[in-house]
């Protein structure tokens, strides 16, 4: 009872938060919500990196921070501030480089562990800045309520996965053996919240999507939905197996009612390349 309480109180504050800095702070093309990525994407590297560390991974908090942060950095660079593609390229091999040589003189105790501090970091680079990094990319469309129309996909995918799972997953559970409190009826819940946020979306603002044609636009808004929700559910499933492995209930307790910065990054995670290519695809 005190979670549902917790996760009512994100959705009636953090919901209209992230309303506001969208539409009301969209100066140089999202830099507020690029802000928050970089910020989020370090803290998700940060707990990635606890995880890690289970498997004899150690890489301090500091540097999982900087990692996890460095792509969404740069793509925030190159949206909000026009930097050119010779220092977006330098600064991502920069941290490329330091990935991979940052231990090249180990003290001896260090040796045998060289190879997985450097998978540990080239993980923390991918997940979850790699994929964040296309929210900030979103920018460039210099259409604000884009980023809005993608977290709500993804926030009623997994709303209705929860609510859906909640009423009718009790006889359905335990297909997916890394997440088995997930229920075929709650990723049905999922997949159909993600595509009733996407066909109301274009139904009740149709003049800011570039495509003529009812029928059209509710094939496009379909196919959008679907496949955005399917990434959700999936990065979803993808941070469960990652938990599971390494011995976590939750990744962390940042987020109040949630867990940890990764249990709410995991699904927009994923999500986020998928939505950015087939909004551009048909809309853009």
């Amino acid at each position: 009872m005190k979670k549902i309480i917790e996760r009512l109180l994100i959705f009636f504050i953090g919901i209209p938060a992230v309303i506001l800095i969208v539409l009301y702070l969209p100066f140089y093309r999202n830099l507020a919500v690029n802000l928050i990525v970089i910020f989020f994407s370090g803290m998700g590297a940060v707990e990635f990196s606890n995880m890690l560390e289970k498997k004899q991974i150690k890489i301090s908090k500091i540097e999982s921070f900087i990692l996890g942060a460095l792509l969404p950095i740069v793509m925030t660079l190159y949206v909000s501030f026009n930097f050119s593609a010779l220092w977006v390229s330098s600064l991502i091999s920069a941290g490329i480089i330091w990935a991979f040589l940052s231990k090249i003189f180990p003290r001896q105790t260090e040796i045998e562990s060289i190879t997985g501090r450097i998978t540990g970091c080239f993980s923390l680079i991918v997940y979850p800045g790699f994929f964040m990094c296309w929210m900030v990319l979103m920018g460039i469309w210099e259409f604000p309520a884009a980023v809005l129309l993608f977290l709500f996909i993804t926030f009623g995918s997994d709303s209705l996965a929860w609510l859906f799972g909640s009423l009718f997953g009790a006889n359905n559970r335990g297909l997916i053996t890394v997440s088995p409190n997930k229920s075929i009826a709650g990723f049905i819940g999922g997949l159909l919240g993600s595509v009733l946020v996407a066909i109301g979306a274009v139904l009740i603002f149709p003049d800011i999507f570039n495509i003529q044609g009812s029928s059209s636009i509710i094939i496009a808004a379909v196919i959008l939905g679907l496949f955005t929700g399917i990434a959700a559910i999936l990065g979803d499933l993808a941070e469960s197996a990652i938990k599971r492995s390494c011995d976590f209930k939750d990744s962390g307790n940042f987020m109040l009612g949630r867990g940890g910065v990764l249990d709410c990054l995991d699904s927009i995670a994923v999500a986020a390349p998928v939505f950015f290519f087939l909004f551009t695809l048909f809309f853009r």
